[in-house]
């Protein structure tokens, strides 16, 4: 534990110690820095600090440990949700169908429909029966 926040502090003075001509950004999103006991990786987006050693010839790296303690807690939350929808689909519900209507709805929809094409309807035939030429002649053929 002790370690681990000696090289958190250090990672933090790394970007203060910065002098003031370097505030360009970084061309990569990680910056790494030798240590004591290896390599302290620096992510330049989230600011958070990932301790990184050498061993049989590869660059091994693990969280500081209160980054492994909220990746700890989040991943107990996730598995709690997974097995809570796993108990629902094997209990058997399933998505929530939209209600249907009912048949007074269906019923007094329909009975709107009816009036408006019957209305409609009463103008089609209203409009049929008119003399539209000027001259008082019939209505031309529109084929």
């Amino acid at each position: 534990m002790r370690k681990s926040t000696a090289a958190l502090a250090f990672g933090l003075g790394l970007g203060l110690a910065l002098p003031a001509g370097a505030q360009q950004p970084a061309p990569g999103r990680f910056s790494m820095q030798k240590s004591e006991t290896g390599f302290a990786r620096l992510d330049t987006e989230t600011g958070e600090v990932t301790l990184c050693r050498e061993k049989n010839g590869e660059l091994i790296c693990r969280m500081a440990a209160d980054e492994r303690a909220a990746f700890e807690r989040e991943l107990d939350l996730l598995t709690k949700r997974v097995e809570a929808l796993e108990k629902a689909v094997q209990g058997g519900a399933t998505a929530v169908k939209p209600d249907l209507p009912t048949d007074e709805e269906i019923d007094r929809t329909m009975s709107i429909m009816e009036r408006m094409m019957r209305k409609f309807m009463d103008i089609v035939k209203d409009l049929e029966g008119r003399d539209t030429t000027e001259q008082g002649g019939p209505v031309p053929d529109k084929t």
